[in-house]
């Protein structure tokens, strides 16, 4: 297997990394793993620690405090394309993203695409335990930044992804200004903008059964004001993006 990276960020989730860890092993043999913890309070880092003692390919970023999804992913990416991964897997730590889904990302990815997107709504609306509030929040999304960017992608917000090294070689990662759910939006949207290739895949995400949810308004709202600073940067400031 080419290197890969598996990046997590992890804000108390003490609960499910013990269990997640062995899954993503299980279906990615010889994968490795880097847990990006923003200084959880329940001990997630300590726990990682102990579970590094005996697995040799699991790494840990710990930060200062909630510094934000989008920077703890760049943190990360940065990290990995130093050490010459070649793919680089984004997921949550929840189980809401299946690790047995790892395989069939990788695989659309290696057969010459350049990011593969795990989708919830490319083949219909795959999500279990959602209320139907927030099914249509996130479609509405979705379809908000489709309207304003004219980027052809189901699942703009989605987070279960795999990106080839050269995706991220060339994205101006110090040009990323996003912290929530509009970091995933403003890569997607480089992505395309850059010529590579992209392709959405059909997931069923699941909504968490341990631990609390980290999606707040202001999360949303940062998500839409995000969509506007991005077309108008890809108007007025293309040449600094591409």
């Amino acid at each position: 297997m080419e290197k890969t990276l598996v990046i997590i960020p992890t804000y108390n989730e003490k609960q499910n990394i013990p269990r997640l860890i062995p899954a993503i092993r299980e279906h990615m043999p010889g994968v490795h793993i880097m847990i990006v913890d923003d200084h959880s309070p329940d001990g997630t880092a300590d726990l990682i620690k102990r579970l590094q003692t005996r697995d040799s390919d699991l790494f840990l970023i710990e930060r200062s405090g909630k510094l934000g999804l989008g920077t703890a992913y760049i943190t990360a990416f940065r990290w990995a394309l130093e050490r010459d991964y070649e793919y680089i897997f984004e997921m949550d730590a929840d189980f809401s993203h299946d690790p047995a889904d790892l395989p069939r990302l990788f695989e659309e990815c290696r057969k010459g695409n350049d990011l593969i997107i795990g989708s919830r709504y490319v083949s219909g609306v795959n999500v279990v335990n959602w209320p139907l509030n927030r099914i249509f929040i996130s479609m509405g999304a979705s379809f908000y930044v489709r309207l304003i960017t004219g980027i052809p992608v189901k699942d703009t917000t989605a987070g279960f992804v795999c990106y080839r090294r050269k995706v991220l070689e060339k994205i101006r990662l110090d040009k990323i200004k996003s912290k929530g759910y509009g970091f995933q939006i403003e890569m997607k949207f480089w992505t395309w903008k850059n010529g590579f290739k992209m392709k959405e895949i059909p997931i069923v995400f699941k909504d968490r059964t341990v631990g609390v949810s980290k999606m707040s308004g202001g999360i949303f709202n940062e998500a839409l004001w995000s969509v506007i600073r991005i077309k108008l940067n890809s108007i007025f400031h293309k040449k600094e993006y591409i």
